[in-house]
């Protein structure tokens, strides 16, 4: 990048939120994150049904990202808005103007530093905690029930970004471009964000995945809950008012969890540590059925491999309880309190994409997917009737 551009230049920081998925997302301004452009999930955001607006990020253009190592090896993704973008979608209207845009941050991300600057850059310094370590199963805390200091962030996102920072500087020099997509960080609106990432439908596997990965991805779907439930717990962060910290939990958890299992789990993401949210149910309940009803009447669309997140805000009872009322004065009327959002677009395919490896469409709307929302209805509801 030349000095007469820096103004344009973006240091990209590991998501602190990512609770799943492999890909690794970056923040590029508090109210946008970015992650690798695959042309199939590019394909689906540009015609983007309208009805299905409300459920997923808002698109937000193309920005171009490459590696920067400094002299003592310290890999960095800068992003520079306007290179290298193609002309159909390069828009970056909702974004421009944005002063986040326009700073550099003076951080590297070395991986001794990585971990000290993830945990400082979370909102208010609060902790994430996780109580699986990733491929062990030995929980961290130790008999007192205290959490070593090094665990106290949720590790997923972070993760991800070094496996691809990892596979982008051994593949690529530095001066490759790479394109991302820049999409609506849909949780910059929560202090402390309670996100419950679930993977959805009977089916994870694109219609590009090879033999094997077909295979790979239909035994896991048999030997967990997205085969008996359509449904399966990719991540997840709850908030613990009690102790301050974030509960985590991540993929090969939610792989191993039985039907019923499953519904403990929904229940511990609605439990604070102090109490069920039960005031949550129905917003989540409504905002389902109305998800619901729309992917009713997208013929042709399947959602392969795409995932669902739940979100609310861990500090809000908090503060009403302060205040000795016995729910938050917006209960019912605010429809932020909650939110749902389909997220991961990469193996979506529907009728008229232009990069759809499958050239006959399917009939109909995906109904492993409506099974799947179908199911974590029917579950919720039964919490909600204190079942």
């Amino acid at each position: 990048l030349g000095p007469a551009e820096p103004r344009a230049a973006v240091l990209l920081q590991p998501f602190v939120h990512q609770v799943g998925g492999h890909t690794s997302m970056l923040t590029y301004d508090e109210h946008t994150v970015c992650k690798p452009l695959v042309s199939q999930e590019l394909s689906f955001y540009e015609s983007l049904p309208l009805a299905m607006r409300q459920f997923t990020p808002q698109y937000k253009g193309i920005v171009s990202v490459h590696l920067k190592k400094d002299s003592l090896g310290n890999l960095t993704l800068i992003a520079s808005p306007g290179l290298g973008q193609p002309d159909s979608c390069g828009r970056l209207d909702s974004a421009g103007g944005d002063p986040a845009v326009t700073l550099w941050h003076k951080c590297k991300w070395s991986h001794s530093q990585v971990t000290k600057t993830f945990k400082d850059s979370c909102p208010g310094k609060m902790l994430l905690r996780t109580d699986l370590q990733y491929h062990t199963d030995s929980l961290l805390e130790d008999a007192n029930g205290k959490q070593p200091e090094r665990k106290s962030y949720n590790p997923w996102g972070l993760h991800c970004h070094r496996q691809h920072l990892n596979r982008m500087s051994s593949k690529h020099n530095e001066n490759k471009l790479h394109q991302f997509l820049l999409l609506e960080n849909v949780v910059s609106k929560y202090s402390y964000p309670c996100i419950l990432d679930l993977k959805m439908g009977t089916r994870q596997h694109g219609d590009d995945a090879s033999e094997e990965k077909k295979a790979r991805h239909i035994k896991k779907c048999e030997q967990s809950t997205s085969a008996s439930l359509g449904v399966r717990i990719c991540g997840m962060q709850v908030y613990q008012a009690d102790t301050g910290h974030f509960l985590c939990k991540d993929k090969y958890y939610g792989r191993k969890l039985s039907p019923e299992g499953f519904r403990q789990t929904l229940r511990q993401f609605l439990c604070n540590g102090n109490q069920l949210r039960t005031d949550l149910l129905e917003p989540i309940i409504l905002r389902l059925k109305a998800l619901l009803a729309v992917i009713r009447k997208q013929s042709s669309y399947r959602f392969y491999s795409s995932s669902l997140l739940i979100i609310y805000d861990g500090q809000e009872h908090k503060e009403s309880a302060d205040q000795h009322l016995p729910f938050p004065k917006t209960h019912g009327t605010n429809p932020c309190r909650v939110d749902v959002r389909m997220i991961d677009f990469a193996h979506t395919t529907f009728k008229g994409s232009k990069s759809n490896p499958n050239p006959t469409p399917y009939d109909g709307p995906d109904h492993g997917y409506i099974f799947g929302l179908e199911n974590l209805i029917k579950i919720l509801q039964s919490l909600l009737e204190g079942k």
